[in-house]
């Protein structure tokens, strides 16, 4: 007689969402390398070879989280950010959707911050979804940028680039800190990050820029 369990047959893709969650779960609060198969299997409720036949090795299944989770994330930007709203409130919603995410998912934002940058094996992964949002952001800016007035100064697409990833670098950091604060508030967390970089930003997208004193 066999040793598994019993499963209740289940579509394809239910039973594929079903194995992610046990993963994202598990890795997250195990890490990479301490997490097992077996684990996963025991949290989903499903035989070991099932997970396997399924998602493959350990490696596949984490590059399958890592994408899940990253999709995941975009789709809540994107879909918060209207092209009608004012440049401030569109920039406002979107991080307001993103701190959101990460307070929904705390398992998710680990596997994505702190797991997947800890491995080098999945640094191109993370590098890819990282200059998504990246684009995301600086594509926001730049169709935001007010006509400039005669004679100043054009804004960049460098300028619009390093802002985005400035911008990108203080979200993630905040979000990492959300993660063990759990009492904070997500739209309050925007609306603080908004406050310490939309003033500046303001200004930068008039083409007005700060200057060291001459030495």
């Amino acid at each position: 007689m066999s040793s598994y369990p019993t499963f209740k047959r289940l579509p394809r893709a239910v039973r594929e969402q079903q194995m992610l969650d046990a993963a994202v779960k598990v890795f997250s609060r195990r890490g990479y390398h301490s997490a097992s198969m077996d684990d996963i299997a025991e949290d989903a409720g499903i035989s070991k070879p099932m997970v396997y036949a399924y998602l493959g090795t350990k490696e596949s299944l984490f590059t399958a989280c890592l994408h899940r989770e990253g999709t995941r994330m975009m789709e809540a930007i994107v879909g918060a950010v209207a092209a009608e709203l004012p440049p401030d409130e569109q920039l406002w919603r979107g991080l307001r959707a993103f701190f959101g995410f990460v307070g929904a998912h705390r398992d998710g934002w680990a596997v994505l911050y702190r797991q997947a940058r800890s491995e080098q094996v999945f640094a191109g992964e993370l590098a890819t979804m990282r200059t998504q949002v990246v684009e995301v952001v600086a594509a926001l800016l730049r169709r935001n940028l007010p006509v400039p007035e005669p004679g100043a100064r054009q804004v960049t697409d460098t300028d619009l680039e390093v802002m985005a990833y400035a911008l990108v670098g203080a979200a993630e950091s905040l979000a990492d800190w959300l993660t063990d604060h759990p009492a904070e508030d997500p739209e309050r967390l925007a609306t603080r990050l908004m406050n310490a970089t939309w003033l500046g930003a303001g200004q930068l997208r008039l083409g007005q820029l700060w200057r060291p004193p001459a030495s």
